[in-house]
C-alpha cells in the first residue's frame, strides 16, 4: 500500500498508531497542534498531495503542485507554519460537476498551499477518528469499498433473512452539515485542542469564490470534507447500533440466538445499518419495524444532526417484491429453493449512462479510428466489468447492454476495423477475456466485448485489517493482493505523449505478465507509480516491443537513469536495496551505457 510506504518514510507510522491506541481507550488530545506541523507530517502530507492526479488542477491563485515542488523544504515549512499562525484559507474555487440526471454537484477547489495544510490535519486526525467509527461505514475509509458494502448487504440479506429495506436520502448532506455542531462532535470524538479546532472552523468558512462565506455545509472536493462528513454521520451510526446490536443487557447470554430473542422481548427495533458516505439502509425482517426505523431515522436526522431526507427518495422497501439502489446496483431477495438469496444487477440509470458513454466513445474510434481511441474504449469497459463484475446477474446485465449496442456498434466500425474472433491478442486480452467472443480489431488493437464478464463474489471487510495497527499492517502487507486487473484500467487511463501504440500496448502486457511487480525489487507497484523502462534504450537502437520493455517502480527508474551521487545514495537509502538488486540495476545501467554503482 502507497500510503504505508510513505508514512515508513517520514517516520509517522508509530505516531499515527499511538493516535490510534488511545483513541481506542477513548483518551483525549489537547496537543495535537505541534504533531500537524511537524517537519515529517507536513513533508508527507507535501507528498501525498504530488502523487494525487489533482495536484495538476489549480485553485482562485492558479497555482499548482509545480509552483510548489522548486521550493526548498525551509521555505514550504516556514509558509504552512507562517499561514496556520493566524489562518485564513484563501477563496475556494467553484466547480459544478454534471451528476447525469439534469443536476449538478457542486465542488469546492482550496488552493494547494491549503489542500497540503488540510491533508496535514487530516493525517493526524484520521487514526483518533477510525478508532471511534462504526464497523459497518464504508466510504472514504481506508481499505474500505463500496464492494465491502455490497458484501454486508448480501450477508444481512442471505444469511440473517433481513429482507424489509429502509432507504434514507439526506437532502444535500454536505452542502448543509451544522459547523457548530460538528465541532462539537470533533470535542466529543476526543479532538480537544483548541488551536487545531479553531483552524478547522477557518477552514468550513473559506470563502467560495463567487459566492461568499458559507454559514453550513463542507465543500465537496475538499481533502477533510469526506473525513468531517464521516464524523458527523458517525453519531447516526453509532446510535443505530445502540438501539439493539450493541444494547447493553442486565445479564449475559451464551450464545447470540439467545441475545436476540432476550432482546426481542423488549420494545427494541431490530435492525442493521449499512453507510457508504452519505448512502445508508438499515435492515430489517418486518415491514413493521422497517417503518418504526424510518421514522426514528427521519426524527434522529432533524432534530440531532439538524439534517432533512428527501420524502420522494426515501421509503420502506419490501425486497421480495421489489427492487431497491444502492451504490449503482439493485437488490432484491429472490426466491432459491427454500430459501430467499441476494440478486443484484445494474440501476437502470447506470445501465443507461454506460450506453451513452460506449457510443460515444465508439463515435470517436469511428471518426478517427487510432490505437489510442481503441485503448480508451478497453479502459472503459475494463472499469465498468471491475466495479459491476460483483453484482450476481452481471452476465444477464451486460449480455443485454452488448445486444443493444451490438447493431450501433457494428454499423460505426465496419468500415474502419475488422470483425471476428481474435487472433493471437496480447496477453492482456488473454488474461481477462475470452476468445469465443467477436470483436473489432481497430489499429492492431482488440477491443474489448462489452458482453464477457462474469461474476465475482462480494467478500466482508476485515475490521482487523487496518493500517494503524502493527497487527493490521502485517495483515495488508500478508493478504492484500494487488488487483492487477484494476491496476490495468487505471494504467491504460494514463496515456503518454509521444509514444508509439506499440510501446502503450506492449507496456500493459508487461505490468500484466510481471503481476504488477517491479522487476527488479519484486515488490507490487501501483499503476499511479510505474515506469516502463527500455532495456536497451532507443537512443543506441532499442525498440518498443514487448521483450525490451520492463516494469519498474519510478524510484527505480531514476536510480538506473541518474549519474548524481548524492540521488544515488538516497535512492539506494529509500528502496533498501539488497545486494543482488543492486547487480541487477547496475545490469540495466551497463546497457545504457553508463557506470556501476
Amino acid at each position: 500500500m502507497q500510503a504505508l510506504r510513505y508514512w515508513d518514510y517520514y517516520e509517522m507510522t508509530e505516531i499515527f498508531t499511538d493516535l490510534y491506541d488511545k483513541s481506542l481507550k477513548h483518551q483525549s488530545f489537547s496537543h495535537l497542534y505541534d504533531v500537524i506541523t511537524s517537519r515529517e507530517n507536513i513533508l508527507l502530507a507535501y507528498r501525498t498531495i504530488k502523487s494525487n492526479k489533482g495536484s495538476g488542477t489549480p485553485g482562485t491563485d492558479n497555482n499548482t503542485i509545480n509552483d510548489i515542488k522548486t521550493w526548498s523544504e525551509e521555505k514550504l515549512l516556514m509558509k504552512v507554519r507562517r499561514q496556520l499562525d493566524n489562518y485564513r484559507p484563501k477563496k475556494v474555487r467553484r466547480k459544478w460537476i454534471d451528476k447525469g440526471n439534469g443536476k449538478y454537484r457542486p465542488l469546492g477547489i482550496p488552493c494547494i498551499l491549503d489542500r497540503i495544510i488540510q491533508q496535514s490535519f487530516k493525517q493526524v486526525l484520521e487514526p483518533i477518528a477510525e478508532a471511534r467509527f462504526y464497523n459497518h461505514s464504508y466510504g472514504f475509509r481506508p481499505l474500505r469499498s463500496a464492494h465491502h458494502a455490497m458484501a454486508r448487504v448480501q450477508q444481512l440479506i442471505n444469511l440473517s433473512h433481513f429482507h424489509f429495506v429502509v432507504d434514507i436520502d439526506i437532502k444535500g448532506f454536505f452542502d448543509h452539515i451544522n459547523h457548530t455542531l460538528l465541532i462539537k462532535q470533533l470535542w466529543n470524538m476526543g479532538i480537544q485542542d483548541r488551536k487545531v479546532l479553531a483552524c478547522i472552523g477557518r477552514m468550513l468558512k473559506a470563502e467560495i469564490d463567487g459566492e461568499g462565506i458559507p454559514t453550513q455545509g463542507v465543500p465537496q472536493g475538499g481533502l477533510l470534507s469526506t473525513l468531517l462528513a464521516n464524523i458527523v454521520l458517525n453519531d447516526l451510526d453509532q446510535w443505530v447500533a445502540g438501539q439493539w446490536e450493541f444494547f447493553p443487557l442486565s445479564k449475559s447470554y451464551q450464545s447470540k440466538a439467545g441475545e436476540r430473542q432476550a432482546k426481542k422481548r423488549t420494545n427494541l427495533k431490530e435492525g442493521y445499518l449499512v453507510r457508504y458516505a452519505d448512502d445508508f439502509k438499515i435492515l430489517c425482517k418486518d415491514g413493521k419495524t422497517a417503518q418504526r426505523w424510518y421514522h426514528a431515522a427521519r426524527l434522529y436526522l432533524k432534530d440531532r444532526l439538524k439534517l432533512d431526507i428527501s420524502p420522494e427518495k426515501s421509503q420502506v422497501v419490501n425486497l421480495r417484491k421489489r427492487e431497491s439502489e444502492f451504490l449503482g446496483f439493485t437488490i432484491r431477495a429472490d426466491k432459491k429453493r427454500k430459501k430467499r438469496v441476494a440478486r443484484t444487477g445494474v440501476k437502470p440509470d447506470k445501465k443507461r449512462k454506460i450506453k451513452e458513454e460506449a457510443r460515444k466513445l465508439i463515435r470517436r474510434i469511428r471518426s478517427s479510428p487510432s490505437a489510442l481511441n481503441a485503448l480508451l474504449f478497453n479502459s472503459f469497459v475494463l472499469g465498468i466489468h471491475q466495479y459491476f463484475r460483483k453484482a450476481t446477474k452481471v452476465n444477464l446485465e451486460f449480455s443485454r447492454l452488448a445486444y443493444d449496442l451490438g447493431a450501433f456498434i457494428y454499423n460505426h466500425l465496419r468500415p474502419v476495423g475488422k470483425y471476428g474472433h481474435p487472433f493471437n491478442p496480447p496477453p492482456t486480452y488473454k488474461k481477462m477475456y475470452h476468445r469465443g467472443f467477436k470483436t473489432f480489431r481497430i489499429a492492431g488493437v482488440y477491443l474489448f466485448p462489452l458482453a464477457d464478464v462474469k461474476t465475482q463474489n462480494t467478500i466482508g471487510f476485515t475490521p482487523a485489517m487496518t493500517p494503524f495497527t502493527e497487527k493490521g499492517r502485517k495483515m495488508i502487507y500478508n493478504k492484500l493482493q494487488p488487483d492487477v486487473q484494476s491496476e490495468i484500467s487505471v494504467l491504460m487511463k494514463s496515456t503518454l505523449p509521444n509514444r508509439s501504440v506499440e510501446y502503450l500496448d506492449n507496456r500493459i502486457s508487461r505490468y500484466s505478465m510481471k503481476m504488477g511487480k517491479c522487476e527488479i525489487t519484486g515488490t507490487e507497484v501501483p499503476a499511479s507509480e510505474v515506469h516502463c523502462h527500455h532495456y536497451v534504450p532507443l537512443s543506441i537502437g532499442g525498440n518498443d516491443q514487448f521483450n525490451n520493455l520492463r516494469i519498474l517502480h519510478k524510484d527505480v527508474h531514476r536510480l538506473i537513469h541518474t549519474r548524481d551521487k548524492k540521488m544515488i545514495d538516497e535512492l539506494i537509502e529509500r528502496l533498501q536495496l539488497t545486494g543482488k538488486m543492486i547487480e541487477k540495476v547496475n545490469r540495466f545501467r551497463d546497457k545504457c551505457r553508463l557506470e556501476a554503482i
